[in-house]
């Protein structure tokens, strides 16, 4: 293969063909960067803050929710580029070939999940930015350009590199200055009441991406290219669009802190909808990346399968959803799926970083099963549940009557995702793989 035609390579279409390894640090940094910003970040913000929390204290939450998040997605992403293999498929060293399965359907709909839903943001933001409104037809548009990209996944990566970071670090710094010219309340008024809860939810958008992380670092040319790319690229970009929420929350948007209400806050500035028109367009890589990280995680279950035939099926079903069905509420469903990665990932980390070293790791079709790992993962997800349980009525419910039943009242200052992590990263320890 020529030099040329190594630039211009495309992930190998099953699981046994070759994939190439030409994304570099600025590709990686270009990739995680841009998906770092999203138009769901702002509304996240605003659920950053509590009843009486000041600004100051949601900025915290936000730069350490970050931080936390990222440096399990930069992990992922090391663990990607030594295998070669994407994400699901890294699970059957951990639970074994079969057993994988079962964070590999948890991942699929999560990913299907975040794709119909990031398709339904596109198609309303670009109802609010455009005077015609015609949802149906924006939504169609989005599916079928992000189902393109993730035919040419990295192809797409290198496109992000070349031209959308950039506009879209100038569109965030642009509608940053104009907001802190508006008049700013004061940023100390309040406490770090509900500071935790903030960083758990900040997390949980950060470790939602975990899952996907080798999907593209798989094809990183270098480890060190694959986890700086990843931590600089995401945290930088996700600090600076949560911060800008925040102003916005803070400022013009105060009235209205929904998503139509932050949205049109945007616009408002001056100019404001030319880098909002930006944001919108780069929300595709959001949806791409969902596609096509379903189509790959699939070829875990079916691994001759091809994955751009996948990727079209899978953006079909998507673009179907998102024009049928009413995923208003499914956030909070999506982010309790995402809790499910915090204590996994907790056992993964052990497995491979503390116990395998990165050696010995069985990606084979034939890895025997380990079902004795389902114990910390569960009881990290537990942990999770009994101090945080999120947001879905019902749910909640159910866990503030086990946490009665066993007279435990969780204080404000313990934070649900690292002390699941925490519990499944020790109680892990006692499985010691055995020698491969």
């Amino acid at each position: 293969m020529t030099t040329v035609e190594l630039k211009r390579a495309e992930p190998g279409r099953t699981l046994a063909d070759e994939q190439p390894r030409t994304l570099g640090f600025l590709d990686q940094t270009a990739l995680w960067g841009n998906l770092g910003i999203s138009l769901l970040g702002p509304v996240t913000a605003v659920a950053v803050v509590a009843d009486g929390m000041s600004l100051l204290a949601a900025l915290v939450a936000i730069v350490v929710g970050t931080v936390i998040g990222t440096a399990g997605l930069g992990l992922a992403a090391l663990a990607g580029a030594r295998t070669g293999m994407p994400a699901m498929v890294l699970l059957r060293g951990l639970f074994g070939a079969k057993l994988s399965y079962l964070p590999t359907v948890l991942n699929l709909i999560q990913l299907i999940g975040w794709a119909v839903f990031e398709l339904v943001v596109i198609a309303t933001a670009a109802g609010q930015l455009l005077p015609w409104h015609v949802t149906w037809l924006y939504v169609l548009i989005g599916g079928v350009l992000s189902t393109v990209m993730a035919v040419w996944p990295l192809g797409s990566v290198r496109l992000l590199r070349r031209f959308a970071l950039l506009a879209v670090v100038a569109a965030i710094v642009y509608l940053a200055v104009q907001l802190l010219r508006q008049p700013l309340p004061s940023w100390t008024a309040g406490s770090f009441h509900g500071f935790w809860p903030g960083v758990d939810l900040v997390v949980a958008v950060s470790v939602s991406w975990i899952p996907l992380a080798a999907d593209y670092s798989r094809h990183s040319r270098t480890r060190r290219d694959a986890f700086a790319g990843a931590f600089a690229g995401y945290s930088v970009t996700q600090i600076a669009c949560l911060a800008v929420g925040l102003l916005a929350f803070s400022t013009v948007a105060h009235a209205n802190p929904t998503q139509e209400g932050m949205f049109a806050a945007f616009i408002a500035v001056p100019v404001g909808w030319l880098a909002f028109g930006i944001l919108v367009l780069r929300e595709l890589d959001e949806s791409f990346a969902n596609v096509y990280s379903t189509a790959v995680s699939v070829q875990n279950l079916r691994p001759l399968a091809d994955r751009r035939i996948l990727a079209v099926g899978v953006g079909l079903v998507a673009t179907a959803l998102a024009l049928l069905i009413d995923i208003a509420s499914y956030q909070n469903f999506l982010y309790l799926i995402g809790s499910v990665f915090v204590p996994m990932f907790a056992v993964f980390v052990t497995q491979y970083f503390v116990y395998a070293g990165g050696k010995a790791w069985s990606t084979s079709e034939r890895a025997p099963s380990r079902v004795a790992l389902l114990v910390p993962w569960g009881l990290g997800f537990i942990s999770y549940q009994m101090i945080n349980p999120g947001g879905i009525g019902w749910w909640a419910d159910l866990w503030s009557t086990v946490d009665r039943w066993l007279h435990f009242s969780p204080p404000d200052w313990l934070s649900a995702s690292l002390c699941s992590f925490a519990v499944a990263f020790v109680v892990s320890l006692f499985f010691r793989p055995a020698s491969r």
